[in-house]
């Protein structure tokens, strides 16, 4: 509003009566003087073309429909296709309401009837001026919304980038990954990682809080994870130096739940530990499941010089490992009802996987079917290791 004020609202007055140009700067000049409007006079239709012929020279046009030459009608015609945006008032006849609903057609915003009743006049140009700064105003804010999802859809773009798409895999065994976020950007994620001996790191995380700083926090902690997982063997040693890492310059007090395993394709051993995160589970080859015994570990960032503790499973030929986020058994249907850990486990009771995609499509299907139109509140992420050797 103030940027408005400093400069006048420039208005075209486009009318072939002589005295209309005098009456309007006596009745306008307090305004004229403070600078709130400016005004410029034509005398048809032909000259206010040749004076909107520079961009953005005017604010408003205010035009009598009755002229010689090119008449007001016909200037409207026109001015939607030299700047569709500028608003027009268009003065007529008392009672013309034919031509008056004809220039309300082709785009005029209002209008007044000669002979001219200012205080009417200045009420007018008063609204029509406050409607153009409003609508100026939500264009603005329309473009930056424009500009902010064209934003949000690269980091959408650069997150989904980082998480692995091609997964190590062999005779006896494959993985496979997924995340389908609450918003643009979302605080879960997922990592597959190749170690020594032949050895795989598998990662599932969520980070509180959703949207822009979770993603930020969500690819610090990847990035940590993926550090301290390279030089350290063990699950809960990784988890504790994550954790200092994270607590050391974290500000804003948010915090990552994580758990962390290492598979050993050799012998099926599962190695993990977990810092608040939803236990894992194990779909058996006659599809019942068994959930992986908590380690007791707490979520990482919030405090440093934590200690973690880690367990061991194994993992069977014909069984899957199934890792995943809380946006799947938090997911809810349009009654609120959620979908539950339990009939997660469920899910496979009749025939169990033949792989590890198949078992993430099966879930995230699952979990679309439960919650119908019922928005998506939260990132759902799987993590999959289906071991179909025989050794």
């Amino acid at each position: 509003m103030e940027q408005e004020q400093q400069q006048p609202f420039r208005i075209l007055v486009v009318d072939d009566e002589p005295d209309v140009e005098p009456l309007i700067k006596q009745r306008m000049r307090p305004h004229i003087r403070s600078r709130k409007y400016a005004f410029h006079f034509v005398g048809d239709g032909a000259e206010a073309l040749e004076a909107l012929s520079e961009v953005g020279r005017f604010d408003m046009v205010v035009t009598d429909i009755n002229m010689p030459g090119m008449d007001g009608l016909t200037l409207l015609g026109r001015l939607s296709e030299l700047d569709a945006d500028l608003k027009s008032v268009v003065i007529s006849a008392y009672g013309d309401m034919r031509n008056i609903r004809t220039a309300m057609n082709r785009g005029a915003f209002d209008f007044v009837t000669k002979p001219l009743d200012f205080d009417d006049f200045e009420i007018t140009i008063e609204r029509t001026r406050e409607h153009i700064i409003q609508w100026r105003k939500a264009l603005e804010s329309r473009d930056k919304l424009i500009a902010l999802q064209n934003e949000l859809d690269l980091a959408s773009n650069m997150q989904q980038a980082i998480l692995p798409v091609d997964f190590p895999g062999g005779a006896d065994f494959d993985i496979h990954g997924c995340m389908a976020p609450a918003r643009n950007v979302g605080g879960d994620f997922f990592d597959v990682m190749t170690l020594e001996h032949g050895r795989i790191g598998l990662a599932v995380a969520d980070v509180s809080d959703k949207g822009i700083p979770a993603a930020l926090f969500m690819m610090s902690s990847r990035t940590l994870l993926k550090g301290a997982a390279v030089g350290l063997d063990s699950p809960d040693g990784v988890l504790a130096e994550v954790n200092n890492l994270l607590h050391k310059d974290n500000r804003n007090a948010m915090f990552v739940t994580i758990v962390y395993m290492v598979f050993d394709p050799d012998t099926g051993t599962l190695t993990y530990a977990n810092g608040g995160h939803c236990d894992p589970m194990i779909v058996h080859v006659d599809g019942s499941c068994t959930a992986l015994p908590g380690t007791g570990g707490i979520v990482l960032g919030l405090s440093g010089g934590l200690e973690y503790a880690q367990a061991a499973s194994s993992l069977s030929p014909g069984e899957t490992l199934v890792m995943y986020s809380d946006g799947v058994p938090d997911a809810k249907n349009p009654q609120g009802e959620e979908f539950g850990a339990e009939r997660l486990m469920r899910l496979f009771a009749s025939s169990p996987p033949g792989g590890a995609e198949e078992a993430n499509s099966r879930i995230l299907e699952a979990v679309a079917a439960f919650t119908g139109d019922e928005p998506q509140t939260d990132d759902v992420t799987c993590l999959a290791l289906h071991r179909s050797g025989t050794r």
